[in-house]
């Protein structure tokens, strides 16, 4: 095989149209056939499958391309060199390939594990970046020395080494395996949202570990497979705790916080919550704060610990239906009965009014200027607001009471001048 870019200058310097032919038709052969397949597979992938199929097919729809355009051109490297006929060109295509199919393989990885963003398109171009820069320096035959290079550049700390070749693999392998863990964490979100049996807080719960685990453990990987002590790293690392631990107590209450709320079950994805003076439903849950969305469309973000440590009013935390109360006074003079009958008949009209629990009317209580009556509802969605239902009530109680004649009293008094005696 030809190793770097003299080798394959000499090769070229006798170039002879015996030797193109084959190698071009090779070539040619393998990219037809590599796109036909391609067409092939993406045919026959079903467009609604989900989860690990969905995934598998996916991937292997990716790579079907540059793996099948790099076996027949193997194929024909091999049929090339038993016919003792020049191959050079095949072995310039080989490193491509592969370069290729990895790139595919690690952007496929990363999109399926992050969200679409500037973060993951600066990624891409990273990865992409870096693979051909290497590629390029080993066909030019420049990687040797570099290598040779940067491991010279080097200091020692005790009998451990550390050169920038060192740093450089080290950073490289666990930017490989970040990857591979961000991709795993992602399945594993994507397949617990699916289940039916399991909560949405639940659900979220089980992500954040899982992907926290995953993390932890490429790390700690990556860390010994470069030979870093782990049992010296551990007493670095309580140190290191036991000081951020002051600078750090809010964050860490929070983030311990977050994983309370999702194991208890207490707020969950879809709530209906008072924080204080905030009312909304809870939009997502996340690592250091819950995003509580109001009817305006502005999002609060409140820190898990708040949520832990003060009054919290869930609406929906054990039913979704919401009482509501609507009171309405009328005059001693007026019939209360119909009063009563119209208010239940105008609260049963509403259609956010659900009719079990039905709704009732209840006198309450003998005032000063009135008798109060009091319409008590259901209401199935608290995540639309109280108000339009109360005033939708209201309004229709004040046009049915003026066309029955019913009077709503207010407060008044009067003043009753007595003449004073004359001295």
């Amino acid at each position: 095989m030809v190793e770097n870019w003299q080798d394959l200058l000499v090769a070229m310097q006798e170039i002879r149209l015996q030797d193109v032919i084959p190698q071009a038709a090779v070539l040619v052969f393998a990219g037809l056939a590599a796109f036909y397949l391609h067409r092939l597979i993406a045919r026959h992938t079903a467009a609604d499958s989900q989860g690990v199929r969905h995934l598998t097919q996916r991937a292997i729809q990716r790579l079907a391309f540059p793996i099948s355009m790099l076996v027949v051109v193997l194929l024909g490297r091999a049929l090339l060199a038993a016919l003792n006929q020049a191959y050079w060109a095949l072995d310039l295509a080989v490193p491509l390939l592969i370069s290729f199919a990895l790139i595919r393989t690690l952007v496929y990885m990363l999109r399926k594990g992050m969200r679409s963003g500037p973060l993951v398109k600066a990624s891409e171009n990273v990865i992409s970046t870096l693979i051909w820069l290497v590629v390029g320096l080993h066909l030019v035959g420049l990687l040797p020395g570099l290598l040779e290079a940067m491991d010279s550049l080097a200091f020692s700390v005790g009998e451990l080494r550390i050169s920038l070749l060192a740093v450089i693999k080290l950073l490289l392998l666990m930017g490989l395996v970040l990857v591979v863990a961000i991709w795993l964490s992602g399945l594993i979100d994507r397949r617990l949202s699916r289940l039916p049996y399991l909560s949405p807080g639940a659900a979220v719960g089980f992500s954040k570990v899982s992907k926290l685990v995953l993390i932890t453990v490429a790390g700690l990987s990556v860390l010994n497979l470069v030979g870093i002590d782990l049992t010296a790293l551990a007493v670095f690392g309580g140190a290191l705790g036991v000081g951020l631990g002051f600078g750090l107590q809010r964050i860490a209450s929070n983030f311990i916080s977050g994983f309370i709320l999702v194991f208890d079950r207490s707020i969950r994805p879809g709530d209906v919550v008072s924080v204080g003076e905030k009312f909304g439903w809870v939009v997502a849950l996340h690592a250091r704060y819950v995003v509580v969305r109001n009817r305006d469309g502005v999002e609060t973000l409140i820190p898990n610990e708040n949520l832990i440590t003060t009054e919290v009013i869930n609406w929906s935390y054990s039913d979704p239906n919401v009482r509501l109360k609507i009171p309405v006074s009328v005059s001693y003079s007026d019939d209360v009965e119909r009063a009563m009958a119209i208010m239940l008949e105008i609260a049963r009209e509403h259609p956010r009014v659900i009719p079990d629990p039905e709704p009732v009317c209840r006198l309450t209580e003998f005032g000063d200027n009135g008798i109060h009556l009091e319409a008590r509802v259901w209401v199935a969605d608290p995540q639309a607001g109280f108000g339009s239902v109360s005033s939708d009530i209201n309004l229709e109680i004040w046009r049915r009471f003026k066309q029955e004649g019913i009077t709503i009293p207010f407060p008044q008094q009067d003043l009753y001048i007595k003449e004073v005696p004359a001295k």
